[in-house]
């Protein structure tokens, strides 16, 4: 059983999510399915079959994410430090085309949110900045072309 690496952050959220699909949303689509019943034959009853297919998806997603939590390895970035790039790292990169700064954490996959600033550990741009120092040039290869970044700093939140 391989180990997912995460944050603690990260964690707490997949935990939040599990407790909401499982307090909140399962005794919902129950309630759905139990009042589509009253509505007669189940073969034509398209409430029915909606909240069938939503309970199906709300269970499908409360056991993956009971699985990331059990193989989870949560890593405290608080007690990380050094100048080289890994896991937890938060990394100012400089775009050497466009001069354009972005800030970005390294995290676990269930974690990654582009839009937030949190890239996975998997994603082509952090395996590249995987084991840079500050002042090093990147060069990943991405959908829409060849990008150039230097490392600007490598800090630890």
């Amino acid at each position: 059983m391989e180990k997912i690496p995460m944050t603690a952050a990260g964690y707490t959220a997949l935990q939040d999510e599990l407790k909401q699909r499982q307090q909140v949303e399962r005794p919902r689509i129950i309630q759905q399915i139990t009042d589509a019943r009253t509505h007669g034959d189940l073969s034509e009853n398209a409430e029915y079959h909606a909240a069938k297919e939503a309970q199906s998806h709300n269970e499908g997603r409360i056991a993956e994410l009971e699985d990331k939590l059990a193989r989870a390895e949560i890593i405290d970035v608080s007690k990380l430090s050094g100048d080289t790039v890994k896991f937890g790292a938060t990394v100012t990169l400089v775009d050497e085309d466009t001069e354009e700064k972005r800030v970005w954490q390294i995290v676990g996959e269930p974690e990654a949110d582009a839009k937030a600033g949190r890239i996975s550990i998997t994603s082509p741009l952090a395996r590249a900045l995987v084991g840079k120092k500050k002042g090093a040039q990147v060069e990943v290869v991405t959908p829409s072309g060849a990008k150039a970044y230097e490392v600007l700093k490598v800090e630890w939140r």
